[in-house]
């Protein structure tokens, strides 16, 4: 009875069965009146077979007695055999026959094309609603196959077959608009990177030519030779800085990089990441201080999670003055631990801070700073993509502070996956 969960189906079922209804009355009726009539046709005859008797003398007693008698004679039937009046005989031979059978036939033609046309006029109004089903689903399936997937088909969120049907096909047409998305955001992606490369390499590369020009049409004096050629090794370690940022962000959006995390100190972590700036804190008079707290471990992969507060590191050296203090600390909660990395530096504008994670973002009040725009995104990138989050705060003139927030332990990562996943 898995039809009748369809809407149009019970309506055409409820239609056929009151139509049943009504007929099997309609019959009971005709037959009811078919009974008086014969009943009436019946005393009828017997009225005429009354008076002719009467009229020929036969007494009253002998024929109300003759005609409350129930017996058949084999004189009485051969006598009727003789005058006609028999079973193989025809019954348009009988006047009286002749029209009750006329009308009895045509009362019940009428009723059978009564029923007939019900009938037919249900089924082609069930016919019709389905093939107008039929059209609206074949053209929104014909706008799927367009791109446009901003309808649904027909008879959404009810039961039965067609509907099952329907409701598959929807949820391949959404399959399709997430591949659909997902190589529209991957053209575009590419699309962007591409642009991105090109603008960012556009200057170390002009600068390189200049250099080399330089270089070759000034031999005989070493000093610009010596000059010119320290200033295209940077443009060159300027080039590499980029490139190497741009595939580790692109991996890390291709879900290609898959992080190795352990229970590591978070003094080592930073150590390895501080050490790698030593040198030009010491030639920019700058200091980075490292708290003495208590030994706390977090769950991160230890190389990638180093890289993301190195290049936190970066971006502090980047943005104080000579003098400045990098301090960086971290600090136990109920669930995560947080460690930060803070500067006295110039702070960031409030234009600017909701804007500086994006990629090759930089205020126009940084034209004069190193960078290029690409070590806080992947420091965003590498921290989330551990299930941790990373945070700012800023007051202009006053310096900055990043907030980096990850688990303790791997049980507590799965349990927080199980907390997220029953609260959904």
């Amino acid at each position: 009875m898995n039809f009748l969960l369809e809407k149009q189906n019970r309506q055409y079922f409820m239609f056929l069965f009151v139509s049943c209804v009504c007929m099997l009355f309609l019959l009971l009726f005709f037959g009811y009146t078919e009974v008086l009539r014969t009943e009436n046709l019946l005393f009828a005859r017997e009225g005429q077979l009354v008076s002719a008797l009467l009229i020929e003398g036969v007494p009253a007693e002998r024929i109300a007695s003759a005609c409350s008698s129930s017996v058949i004679t084999e004189a009485g039937s051969d006598l009727l055999a003789k005058i006609g009046h028999q079973n193989q005989t025809p019954f348009f031979f009988f006047p009286v026959l002749q029209k009750h059978a006329f009308l009895l036939a045509l009362r019940a033609g009428a009723a059978g094309l009564l029923f007939c046309a019900v009938f037919l006029m249900g089924a082609a109004w069930h016919m019709k609603k389905r093939d107008r089903l039929y059209e609206e689903a074949a053209e929104q399936i014909e706008r799927f196959t367009r791109g446009d997937f901003s309808g649904h088909l027909p008879m959404e969120n009810q039961k039965g077959t067609i509907c099952r049907l329907f409701a598959s096909v929807d949820q391949l047409a959404r399959a399709m608009r997430a591949g659909y998305e997902t190589e529209n955001h991957s053209k575009q992606f590419l699309k962007d990177m591409i642009s991105d490369i090109s603008h960012q390499l556009k200057t170390p590369l002009a600068a390189l030519n200049l250099y080399t020009d330089i270089i070759a049409g000034e031999p005989e004096h070493p000093d610009t030779v010596r000059t010119f050629s320290q200033k295209s090794m940077e443009s060159l370690l300027r080039m590499e800085e980029l490139i190497q940022s741009l595939l580790k962000i692109v991996r890390l959006d291709a879900g290609s990089i898959s992080f190795d995390r352990t229970e590591v100190l978070v003094r080592d972590l930073v150590l390895r990441a501080a050490a790698l700036f030593g040198a030009r804190a010491e030639r920019e008079n700058k200091q980075i201080q490292i708290a003495d707290g208590k030994e706390e471990r977090m769950f991160a992969d230890p190389i990638w999670t180093s890289e993301a507060i190195g290049n936190l590191i970066k971006n502090a050296l980047d943005h104080t003055k000579e003098g400045g203090v990098i301090r960086i600390g971290w600090e136990r909660s109920p669930v995560m631990l947080r460690l930060f990395v803070a500067d006295n530096g110039c702070g960031i504008a409030q234009e600017d801070i909701y804007h500086i994670f994006k990629r090759f973002y930089r205020s126009s009040r940084s034209a004069d700073r190193q960078g290029v725009g690409l070590g806080l995104p992947l420091a965003k990138a590498i921290i989330e993509g551990q299930g941790g989050t990373l945070s700012v705060a800023s007051e202009e003139g006053e310096g900055t502070v990043f907030y980096v927030s990850l688990f303790y332990t791997k049980s507590e990562v799965l349990q927080n996956r199980k907390t997220d996943f029953t609260g959904m």
